[in-house]
C-alpha cells in the first residue's frame, strides 16, 4: 500500500501529523506492507533563502498578526505538540525559504531514509533553532543520517534535485492541494491535516482491505471518500 505525504518543514501541524500517522501504522498488522514516500510543499516559496527571521517576527511582518495575536496561535501549537511529545520551541525557530531542505529530502530517498530525514528537518527546525536554508547546517543532518558529506554538499549546491522538490509542488497544485499535511492512500483516498490517530488507524485499515480483502478481517464501519476518512 503506497501512502504519499506531502509537507513542508516548517508546518508545525505537518510534525504533528506525522507523529499521528506514524502512531496509527506502528498499531497496524500491515505496517510492514505499507510503503510511504514524503513529498515537498511550500507554504511560502516568496522567502529569501539567504535571510532567516523569528516565528513572531514572520507572523507581524509577512502576515500581519498582531503580535499578541501571532503569540496565542504559538502557544496553541506548541500545547497541541506537547500533547503528542513535540517540544515546540517557537522562541529558536528561525523562518526561511525551504527549497534546499526539501532538495536534501529527496537526496534522502535514494537510501530510504525520507521519513527519517523529515523527522530530522522537523526536529532541527521547531525544537534546536537551526536555520534550514543554511549548508553546513543541512550537511551535517544528512551526516547524522548516514549519507556522505561530500554527496550532500554536490546535492545541495547544485540544481540536480530542482526538478524533483518543483514536480511534487506541480504535482500538488495538479490535484487541488493547497494546505499541508496532505495525506493520499494508494491515489484513492485522502486526509487531510494532523489527524488524531484513530483516525488515520481508521483510513489505513480501510486503504488495506479494500486492497487485500481476502486478507484482513471485516471493515470496522470507517468510511473514506475523495474528501478524507470518517469513523
Amino acid at each position: 500500500m503506497k501512502i504519499e505525504i506531502w509537507s513542508d518543514v516548517m508546518c508545525p501541524f505537518c510534525y504533528i501529523g506525522k507523529y499521528n500517522f506514524e502512531q496509527a501504522l506502528e498499531k497496524l498488522p500491515f505496517k510492514n506492507k505499507v510503503d510511504v514516500e514524503w513529498k515537498s510543499f511550500q507554504l511560502d516559496p516568496t522567502l529569501d533563502s539567504s535571510k532567516a527571521m523569528s516565528t513572531s517576527a514572520y507572523f507581524k511582518e509577512k502576515k500581519g498578526f498582531p503580535e499578541s495575536q501571532a503569540r496565542q496561535m504559538m502557544e496553541h501549537v506548541a500545547q497541541a505538540g506537547k500533547s503528542v511529545g513535540i517540544d515546540f520551541d517557537f522562541g529558536k525557530a528561525l523562518i526561511t525559504n525551504t527549497f534546499t531542505a526539501h532538495k536534501l529530502l529527496h537526496l534522502a530517498k535514494k537510501y530510504k531514509k525520507d521519513s527519517e530525514m523529515e523527522e530530522a528537518l522537523f526536529k532541527a527546525h521547531f525544537v534546536d533553532g537551526k536555520n534550514i536554508a543554511d549548508i553546513d547546517s543541512l550537511v551535517s543532518i544528512a551526516e547524522d543520517l548516514g549519507i556522505d558529506r561530500q554527496e550532500a554538499l554536490q546535492a545541495l549546491n547544485s540544481e540536480n534535485l530542482d526538478y524533483e522538490v518543483n514536480q511534487d509542488i506541480q504535482e500538488a497544485k495538479n490535484n487541488g492541494i493547497n494546505s499541508v499535511p496532505f495525506f493520499v492512500l494508494n491515489g484513492k483516498y485522502a486526509v487531510s491535516g494532523a489527524q488524531p490517530v484513530d483516525v488515520f488507524e481508521n483510513a489505513l485499515n480501510q486503504t488495506y482491505q479494500e486492497e487485500s480483502p481476502f486478507e484482513n478481517l471485516a471493515s470496522d464501519g470507517s468510511s473514506c471518500n475523495a474528501d478524507g476518512c470518517s469513523s
